[in-house]
């Protein structure tokens, strides 16, 4: 009898086996396949991102040149006369009377930093040495460049 019963329990036992067996099979399946689906997710959200990041760059890749050749427009058109002579005598006196105005305010300006130094007790040697900084020779070299090296530009352009 316990035969019977050891052999009944037995044989439930491997046929619920395979069951149970399949079952764990099917959960890793799922779990593999969540998975695969999270993987699959995650790459479309960097390719979309690549993409808009490829949007971004054509726009402003056109976005640039749009305004380079705007600025190539405005240049051209700074160019042209009116064919009217005051006005372009006026015109063209604009950059030459900014250019003579700023300097000399920059020189009224260290003129005055350097008359300070003197007048408040500081000898001359020092007041120059420090009124004339790095700054004013950046600037200095910029506007040297500007006139010598533009002629030799316009030289080599001609």
């Amino acid at each position: 009898m316990i035969e019977t019963l050891l052999g009944g329990l037995l044989g439930g036992a491997f046929r619920l086996v395979p069951e149970i067996l399949k079952w764990m099979d099917r959960q890793g399946e799922r779990s593999h396949e969540l998975a695969m689906q999270d993987k699959a997710l995650e790459f479309e959200k960097l390719r979309g991102a690549q993409r808009m990041a490829e949007i971004g760059a054509t726009a402003d890749v056109a976005w640039n040149t749009g305004a380079l050749d705007a600025l190539k427009d405005a240049i051209a058109a700074q160019g042209q006369t009116s064919g009217v002579k005051w006005v372009d005598g006026l015109s063209s006196s604009v950059r030459p009377v900014i250019t003579y105005w700023f300097m000399a305010l920059y020189c009224a300006a260290k003129s005055a930093a350097l008359a300070s130094a003197v007048t408040a007790g500081t000898g001359w040697d020092v007041a120059i040495l420090h009124a004339w900084t790095e700054a004013d020779q950046a600037l200095w070299s910029g506007v040297l460049n500007f006139w010598f090296l533009g002629r030799v530009f316009d030289r080599v352009r001609s």
